[in-house]
C-alpha cells in the first residue's frame, strides 16, 4: 500500500488512538494533577504523533527524519514512565496501564523499524510501501 501521507502510517495510527485512550481515562484524574501529571502525560503521548508528523515532512534529509523520529520514541518512553506514575497514585488500574504499555511497545517496534531503514521512507511518496506485516518487538 502506498503511503501519501504521515496519518496513514500504521505508527501514527497507534500513536493516535494510544494518546486519545491517555486522555479519556486522565479526565477523571484528580484536579490536583492538573498541572503536573494529566498534563505530562497528555503532552508526551501528543507530542509521539506530533513528531512522526514532522519526521515525515523531513523525509528529504535522513538524519532530520531519523531523529524526528527518534525524539518520538523518546515521548513514547517518557509517557511510559508517566503511567507507571498514574498506576503508583492509583489513579488507574494496572490493566489498564499494561494495555497501553503493551500499545507503547508496539509504537516503539515501529519507530525503531523505521529508523533502522529510512531508506524506505526517504524516497518520493509514490514510492513509499509499508510492509504488510506488523511491527516486532
Amino acid at each position: 500500500m502506498a503511503i501519501d501521507g504521515f496519518k496513514k502510517l500504521r505508527v501514527y495510527q497507534r500513536g493516535f488512538q494510544a494518546a486519545m485512550d491517555i486522555f479519556r481515562i486522565s479526565k477523571s484524574w484528580p484536579k490536583t494533577e492538573q498541572y503536573s501529571l494529566t498534563d505530562q502525560i497528555r503532552r508526551s503521548s501528543r507530542s509521539v504523533c506530533s513528531n512522526i508528523g514532522e519526521s515525515w515532512f523531513k523525509r528529504r534529509y535522513p538524519k532530520h527524519f531519523v531523529s524526528k523520529l527518534s525524539d518520538a520514541g523518546s515521548e513514547a518512553v517518557e509517557t511510559l514512565v508517566w503511567l507507571d506514575f498514574a498506576v503508583a497514585c492509583e489513579y488507574m488500574h494496572e490493566s489498564e496501564a499494561a494495555q497501553l504499555e503493551e500499545q507503547y511497545e508496539v509504537i516503539l517496534g515501529g519507530l525503531v523499524k523505521m529508523m533502522n531503514h529510512p531508506e524506505q521512507w526517504c524516497i518520493p511518496p509514490s514510492q513509499v510501501r509499508e510492509d504488510a506485516v506488523g511491527y516486532n518487538v
